[in-house]
This record gives structure tokens, sequence and C-alpha cells, in this order.
């Protein structure tokens, strides 16, 4: 008898850029057809500029909370727009590293399958940001499909 595949928690995480709409596209599909409950993560980078020489580095604490209070609104939006009606879903808003925020979630929520958009860069920009997609595909605790915005896709909607 043929191993089934059997998916129960899928982590979608979300940038709200259209390449992460279109792998929310993908994970809707995924979990529809699996009967899975969809994760979705948005990760505020923590905000630190250099103030002067003297005192060093400071954080914006007020504009981290702000980005996380619009990233809460925006998520639920995107749940209304998406997913509602189809399946089950969860939002979650992390502060950190996006690719170490996404790993937590993963093994704190134990996650079956992470569906991650890929932007695409390339050359000096690739080098510079790295890749968050390329990182989590690394060091997941689960299996990952990375979307690419190409010219073909098998999610249409």
């Amino acid at each position: 008898m043929p191993d089934t595949i059997s998916l129960k928690r899928i982590l979608v995480p979300i940038d709200f850029s259209d390449y992460s709409k279109n792998a929310l596209k993908y994970a809707v599909s995924f979990a529809s057809h699996f009967k899975a409950e969809l994760l979705l993560v948005y990760v505020v980078e923590p905000t630190i500029y250099p103030a002067d020489f003297s005192f060093g580095q400071v954080a914006l604490p007020s504009l981290e909370n702000e980005l996380r209070e619009r990233g809460k609104v925006e998520l639920k939006n995107l749940v209304k727009s998406h997913v509602t009606g189809k399946v089950s879903a969860q939002t979650i808003v992390r502060t950190g590293k996006p690719f170490l925020e996404i790993l937590h979630t993963a093994k704190e929520e134990n996650i079956d399958l992470i569906i991650i958009a890929t932007h695409g860069h390339t050359g000096v920009e690739h080098i510079l940001f790295g890749s968050t997609a390329e990182k989590v595909v690394r060091k997941a605790p689960c299996p990952v499909l990375v979307v690419h915005s190409r010219e073909r896709e098998f999610v249409r909607g």
C-alpha cells in the first residue's frame, strides 16, 4: 500500500507583497485538498537606527508596535479576502529576523509544510540581503514548498 501524505498544519509567511499573496493562493489550495489548517505569519523586523556616535544605536519601539498592530489588521483583511469560507486559518505576528521567526513558528506550532514565496532577487541584491526563503529551506523542521513568480503556475484563482 503506498504511503499517503497527511498535512494538518500549513505555515505561510506573509510580507504583503504580491509574491507572498501568490504563495497564499497555493497554501489555500493545499489546505483545502488536505483539510489542513493555515497559519499565516508576518514578521516585523526590529527597527534600529544609529543615533549618533555618543549613544550608539537607538531602537524605535513605538514604530515596531505600530507595525505589529498594522500587521495584525492587514493579516485579518488578507484572511477575510483570500481564505474565509475555504479553510480554517490563524494569524501570527512576530518580531525578529524573518527567517528565524518563521523557523521558530514552524517548530512551536508543529507545522507539517511551509509554503513560502521567493522574490527572485539576484546579483548584488541577493548578496546583500540573502534570501529568507533559502534560509528557511536549509533549516526548516519540515518540508518547504517555494513558490516562484514565474510563467507557469499550477494553481490559479
